[in-house]
């Protein structure tokens, strides 16, 4: 049976409707209702979290994989979303998660205390909230983030960005990481393939940047036809070098045809390094491409001498230039990020975990 967990972002209309504030889709809702991301319901004139403690599964992934590259290179990271989204993207890579409206999708069950023992005990540095978007479960998501934090493990945000100001003040207080997806630059784009607002997305950036101590990279999903242009590519990270810095490390990754994109071919390897070669022409230091076998292109270079500072191949660390600073060992140049000293040697392994090994006794390690 789904627990109802209360929630505070949201507030009672004049025509009786409860209005969710915790996006800016602002779903209005009559009893019995859900809003457009199917977890957050109004049950007795209130509104709720119906999936807290449920998710669809948890596994061991790369930090690589989410995508960071520079926040704890080489180190697992135990992974896991629930059901649900709250944006339209008819492109979505993980739509059998995300557009599920469906409870039986939420197979496993854990508090956050016992995420954290299982991320202790499997040696995981972080936990990520993935796969959907963890904004529309954020209290159980922070939740988990306070107990990891007890045990010295960070937390992960995958996310699109979709917040509105107040709630999203509360979770990234909780949030070491995130890599935003900045899915175009273009409102004609987030309006007829997302159903959402670009400058919604743009606020949530600037926002982490320049509010918060979160490290944060980008993902941009490159998908031919639709937001692959010479003049896109320019303007997003030309954005991005003016507006957050270039510092801030960008992802350009290979769209394969999914969900309601059947028939929009993959996108070309060349495509992505011309948006590398853009991006990098417009001053940012660090800008990889991904999904596809690109190891010089998926390594990090120091921004001063140009010395390969961290080798990958895949989602494997093959080399490590780096001080226990953060420094390039041949000119002392700091690279941006979070390293460890040494890198971790997790791979592209992916593990699936069962919570139940890990579940903790109820009482007292369980209330809140």
């Amino acid at each position: 049976m789904v627990t109802a967990f209360p929630t505070r972002y949201w507030r009672a209309l004049d025509d009786g409707r409860l209005q969710c504030d915790v996006c800016p889709r602002h779903c209005r809702l009559a009893e019995g209702q859900q809003g457009l991301c199917f977890v957050r319901a109004r049950q007795d004139d209130a509104i709720v979290l119906t999936t807290y403690g449920r998710s669809s599964g948890f596994c061991i992934d790369p930090i690589e994989k989410k995508p960071l590259n520079h926040f704890l290179p080489g180190s697992s990271v135990l992974s896991f979303g629930t059901a649900g989204c709250n944006l339209n993207c008819k492109f979505c890579q993980n739509w059998d998660i995300s557009k599920s409206r469906e409870v039986d999708t939420l197979a496993d069950q854990a508090s956050p205390e016992t995420l954290a023992r299982a991320a202790q005990a499997l040696g995981c540095r972080s936990v990520a909230y993935t796969y959907n978007d963890p904004v529309i479960f954020m209290e159980y998501a922070i939740d988990v983030a306070q107990a990891c934090r007890a045990q010295g493990i960070r937390s992960v945000a995958v996310t699109a960005g979709y917040i509105c100001p107040e709630p999203r003040q509360e979770f990234y207080r909780h949030m070491d990481a995130a890599n935003v997806d900045l899915k175009a630059f273009t409102e004609k784009f987030y309006w007829t393939l997302t159903n959402s607002h670009l400058e919604a997305v743009l606020d949530t950036l600037r926002y982490i940047r320049h509010e918060t101590t979160t490290w944060l990279e980008i993902t941009n999903l490159v998908i031919p036809g639709e937001n692959d242009s010479d003049r896109e590519f320019d303007e997003m990270t030309g954005w991005i070098a003016e507006n957050l810095g270039t510092e801030v490390p960008v992802h350009f990754t290979a769209f394969h045809p999914d969900y309601k994109l059947t028939e929009t071919p993959r996108t070309p390897h060349a495509t992505l390094i011309r948006a590398r070669s853009i991006a990098i022409e417009n001053g940012l230091r660090y800008v990889y491409v991904g999904n596809v076998e690109d190891v010089g292109r998926g390594s990090t270079y120091c921004h001063g001498c140009g010395a390969r500072l961290i080798g990958r191949r895949g989602y494997l660390v093959t080399d490590w230039a780096l001080t226990p600073t953060g420094r390039c060992r041949h000119c002392g140049c700091v690279c941006a990020g979070v390293f460890p000293e040494p890198p971790g040697q997790w791979g592209g392994r992916r593990q699936v975990v069962r919570l139940r090994d890990f579940q903790v006794e109820r009482g007292a390690a369980d209330a809140r």
